[in-house]
């Protein structure tokens, strides 16, 4: 089992930032990937982004790209998400997620991952 908890998340501005942390725990030797994930009130659950652990390469929808950035610090298990540039209609719950078996996707959706954490608020305000 892997245990992954959410920080960071807040109230901002339009134009602003903030940096969501996840630390994962438990059986982390089997992670394959780590990424985010996002529901809005009223909203499909969503794909943000995805870090590959063995290469760090990242994957972004296209809604967060240049805003976003994913990293990861691997001694510490734990995965970040750099959001500048933050929109109104980025406020969402943001979750955290893993998955732990390989794969080459096209696109990554929110139902590629195995485990999720319970989440953190992200609220910005026009």
């Amino acid at each position: 089992q892997v245990q992954l908890a959410e920080s960071g998340g807040g109230l901002v501005q339009a134009g602003g930032s903030l940096r969501l942390s996840c630390a994962a725990s438990g059986r982390t030797f089997s992670t394959y990937a780590m990424g985010w994930l996002r529901q809005a009130p009223g909203s499909e659950r969503e794909f943000v982004a995805a870090i590959i652990r063995s290469n760090s390469n990242t994957y972004y929808a296209d809604s967060v790209k240049g805003r976003f950035t994913i990293s990861r610090d691997t001694g510490k298990n734990t995965v970040y998400l750099q959001m500048n540039s933050l929109k109104p209609e980025d406020t969402a719950v943001y979750y955290c997620a893993l998955r732990t078996s390989s794969w080459t996707p096209r696109t990554w959706g929110s139902n590629d991952f195995d485990s999720r954490g319970q989440g953190t608020q992200v609220t910005v305000s026009s």
